[in-house]
């Protein structure tokens, strides 16, 4: 967590209470509840509405078990939480790190209105799956008087906003508490009320600390603010290309690359560098437990044998230049 994130949560937890209660203990909850929520817009320039939630699968559970749509279409290389969320979802093909247009094309011809999700920045590989500016995709959406939802867990406080009508964003994911996140909504009309917290759109007691780290988050600044900048980030990034095989489908961010070792396999290459004093993964982190071939990297049209050798490795705001020095030593070391 940020410094700024960590002291924002203590003075939350200071001044907690239920902040759905009408005593005033609650009424001075819901303030600093609210003015968190006027911060998090304002931090990401989003003029709609904001549902706080316990993070981005229960935003995207909430999107897609709740959206006003007839059809749900979903790329090929979401998270799990999105096939978790809509497990009866059409699945959109890609291409060249990049949704096909011809299938979603013809997908958004059939009767009934869809709800279209693809992620910002894929959490396996780093693709940039909606580039920057204009997206085709999203332009066929609007054309067909779709939806359009966007997981923008890795993007959110390091990029600009994709145009969406729907957006689920995570506080950890860019320096804020675990356990807080948001589904940013244009039109509450979108979606079925459910009663509850949240203007009656999520039911819970509301985490007004993690909101408050949340916003606090926000305000430190984006990948500016990073101890390493763009152009360490892309040197070190060359630097692996020149020792493995980069998985690297389409446009690719500088915070997060797949790697295929030469020879071990992910699991194997996890347990070695962890020993070591790096901590990276094999497949996203709710699904790196299992065993089986990471489906992400399927749907990128990976190969079976790359696919079993390859972790992801991730930058944060706190990695250091020598760390990721270090990172390319021990790597050396492991494949020696």
């Amino acid at each position: 967590m940020l410094d700024r994130a960590r002291a924002a949560w203590a003075e939350g937890a200071k001044i907690w209470a239920n902040s759905s209660s009408p005593h005033a203990a609650g009424r001075v909850a819901r303030s600093a509840l609210e003015e968190a929520r006027a911060r998090v817009k304002a931090a990401l320039g989003w003029e709609g509405e904001v549902i706080f939630t316990s993070g981005a699968s229960e935003g995207l559970a909430i999107a897609l078990g709740r959206v006003k749509a007839d059809r749900i279409l979903v790329s090929a290389v979401e998270h799990d939480a999105v096939f978790r969320a809509a497990p009866g979802a059409e699945v959109l093909p890609v291409l060249d790190g990049a949704v096909a247009q011809e299938p979603l094309m013809r997908a958004l011809e059939l009767p009934g209105r869809a709800i279209v999700a693809v992620q910002s920045i894929n959490s396996e590989t780093g693709t940039m799956m909606l580039g920057q500016g204009h997206n085709p995709v999203v332009q066929q959406v609007r054309e067909a008087n779709g939806l359009f939802l966007a997981d923008c867990s890795q993007s959110a406080g390091k990029l600009p906003l994709p145009d969406a009508d729907m957006i689920v964003v995570s506080a950890h994911k860019l320096g804020g508490a675990p356990g807080v996140g948001a589904l940013l909504v244009r039109d509450f009309a979108m979606l079925e009320p459910s009663g509850g917290q949240e203007r009656g759109y999520r039911a819970g007691t509301e985490n007004l600390p993690g909101a408050l780290s949340f916003a606090a988050a926000l305000e430190a600044g984006g990948m500016e603010s990073w101890a390493t900048s763009e152009e360490q980030r892309l040197a070190f990034r060359r630097q692996l290309g020149e020792r493995a095989h980069i998985v690297a489908p389409g446009v690719q961010c500088s915070h997060i690359l797949a790697l295929a070792a030469p020879r071990m396999s992910a699991t194997a290459m996890l347990i070695r560098m962890d020993a070591i004093g790096f901590a990276i993964s094999a497949g996203s982190a709710c699904s790196s437990g299992t065993l089986k071939q990471s489906r992400v990297l399927q749907g990128f049209g990976t190969g079976e044998d790359i696919g079993r050798r390859t972790v992801r490795v991730s930058i944060g705001w706190n990695t250091k230049p020598e760390e990721l020095d270090a990172f390319v030593e021990a790597w050396d070391r492991v494949n020696a």
